[in-house]
């Protein structure tokens, strides 16, 4: 009788991991070394392989994709610069709460003893930004292990290391994968929540993140509903309760715009709102607050008088079965909503380009006439108030964005994903310039897959919010400004189709064109920033 137990490679046991996850897709940039290996075994357990154009972009596609399929997404690099080049998108999957897992090659022990080139600890590198760092050779538990740290809350991603030599290697199978699950809360919990409740006469519910998981919108939802009392959402938030429902409040940033709402409200109802969503300004309402959250908060901007911390759908689930009915006055969340909405407006001035709030409009207007539903991915920059504000949402993840890093070059890698993700739905990208610069290699991706990708540029030649925060400083020219770019030549040279328009007119020309046209394409879109700094003003004060 033989007891030796079964052996695979140790690019096989990483792979049976993942697809114990049901890991939805690897993307990334191969090298040499563990890539190819894990490639080929990924192909074998049915899990695509998606080549990127740049790592950094590959990290912010498998984050979009995991918040969109609340599964754990690969991010594939080589060693070296692979690594160092992902960074920015680790980041972001860190503080955007997404569960990645970053693999890279490494170096073997025979050739560590004698190399320098491109050395370097790479975990070391990303120990700030990931929940776990594991090397895989000799340890074919280590991707399950990864794979764990990343979907504890609050989620994340991880750091998985393989060298080329340890993914060819004979290696026992991958044990099998154990992944938390949150604890159920207490029945002493729920009561203090019902006391509070009881106690109140005009809550307020602010919705964030953790809420868009299936489950957590529909308890949610359900909990705003029961209460008859506002929802407002963070920009991670959009679409929980959506912008068309009657009890929607408007967004939440921590900023001036939604105060006047806030300050009325009795009792704060935090229903997944991580902190790392809100700007960083003081807490500035009085109302105690209730915190349903998945972890406990490392930052809390005020301390809560009754936090449920695990599975709090379940609380919020039973808190709506017996909720009083808490409504607000006949009419004043409606006129409180309005007042939002016509304080975050943007005009133009002359002839100087688009409105950018009449660009989102617009744009949203025109889908909807040709029956189009596109998700957006909103880059960072000034133009994403606009986009936050007045795209409306109905479903959670119909609006992607990076707020807790909020990364410029976001939205074209974000929305590459969300097109490869749902191909009927395809996506938008509504980006500056100046983060489409930062992303523009990802063209030519879209491109090569033929996406249902649609990227609207804001162009207004500047880094208009930087612009805004320079008050009376006497800066060199070219600071913070650059010659017009013209992107939709750029597309065209990438392979897709591409127009430039000036005015409302022609961007619904443009985009209806643009969705009959299949492959990718990009309006380059005018923009005139002058109403940035009111807009900025009315929403942080």
């Amino acid at each position: 009788m033989n007891d030796q137990p079964h052996l695979t490679t140790g690019a096989d046991a990483v792979v049976q991991s993942f697809a114990e996850a049901q890991m939805p897709a690897i993307f990334g940039v191969p090298g040499g070394g563990s890539s190819l290996d894990l490639i080929a075994s990924a192909k074998a357990a049915g899990i695509p392989f998606v080549l990127s154009r740049t790592e950094n972009g590959a990290g912010i596609m498998a984050a979009a994709l995991a918040e969109m399929t609340h599964k754990p997404v690969g991010v594939l690099v080589t060693r070296g610069p692979g690594v160092s080049n992902a960074a920015n998108g680790i980041a972001n999957a860190d503080l955007e709460r997404a569960p990645i897992i970053l693999i890279a090659d490494g170096f073997g022990a025979r050739e560590a003893a004698i190399a320098t080139h491109q050395l370097f600890d790479q975990a070391a590198m990303m120990a700030p930004v990931t929940r776990a760092q594991r090397r895989a050779a000799g340890h074919p538990g280590a991707a399950a292990e990864a794979l764990a740290a990343a979907m504890t809350a609050p989620r994340g991603p991880a750091y998985l290391e393989l060298a080329g030599d340890a993914a060819r290697a004979p290696t026992p199978p991958a044990p099998a994968l154990r992944l938390p699950v949150l604890a159920a809360p207490s029945d002493s919990d729920l009561a203090a929540a019902r006391r509070m409740i009881a106690a109140a006469k005009r809550p307020a519910v602010i919705i964030g993140l953790e809420a868009t998981e299936p489950a957590r919108c529909a308890a949610t939802r359900r909990l705003v509903e029961a209460l008859g009392c506002p929802g407002l959402v963070t920009y991670k938030a959009k679409g929980v309760l959506p912008d068309s429902h009657p009890l929607f409040g408007g967004v939440f940033t921590g900023g001036e715009a939604e105060a006047p709402l806030l300050h009325e409200a009795d009792l704060i109802i935090l229903a997944g709102a991580d902190p790392v969503e809100f700007i960083p300004q003081p807490w500035r309402f009085e109302a105690p607050i209730l915190d349903l959250a998945t972890a406990v908060r490392a930052l809390e901007y005020r301390k809560p008088a009754v936090a449920i911390v695990g599975a709090w759908e379940v609380a919020a689930a039973a808190l709506a079965e017996d909720a009083p009915r808490r409504a607000w006055p006949d009419g004043r969340l409606a006129a409180l909503r309005e007042a939002w909405l016509a304080g975050l407006a943007n005009t133009a001035s002359g002839n100087r380009g688009m409105a950018p709030s009449e660009l989102v409009r617009v744009t949203q207007a025109t889908c909807r006439k040709l029956g189009a539903d596109p998700r957006v991915a909103v880059d960072a920059g000034a133009h994403m108030f606009p986009c936050t504000t007045f795209w409306q949402a109905e479903r959670p993840c119909d609006l992607l964005i990076s707020n807790g890093l909020a990364s410029m070059g976001y939205a074209l890698p974000a929305a590459i994903a969300a097109a490869w993700h749902d191909p009927a739905r395809g996506a938008i990208a509504l980006t500056g310039d100046g983060g489409l610069l930062m992303a523009v290699g990802e063209l030519a991706m879209a491109a090569t897959l033929g996406l249902n990708l649609t990227v609207v540029v804001f162009n207004d030649a500047t880094l208009s919010l930087i612009d805004i925060k320079k008050g009376e400083r006497d800066l060199p020219e070219g600071t913070l400004e650059w010659p017009e770019v013209d992107f939709a030549q750029v597309m065209r040279g990438m392979g897709g189709s591409a127009w430039r328009v000036n005015d409302a007119a022609g961007l619904e020309a443009a985009l209806t064109e643009a969705l009959a046209t299949k492959g990718p394409r990009l309006i380059d879109v005018r923009t005139d920033p002058s109403s940035y700094p009111a807009q900025i003003k009315a929403l942080r004060g």
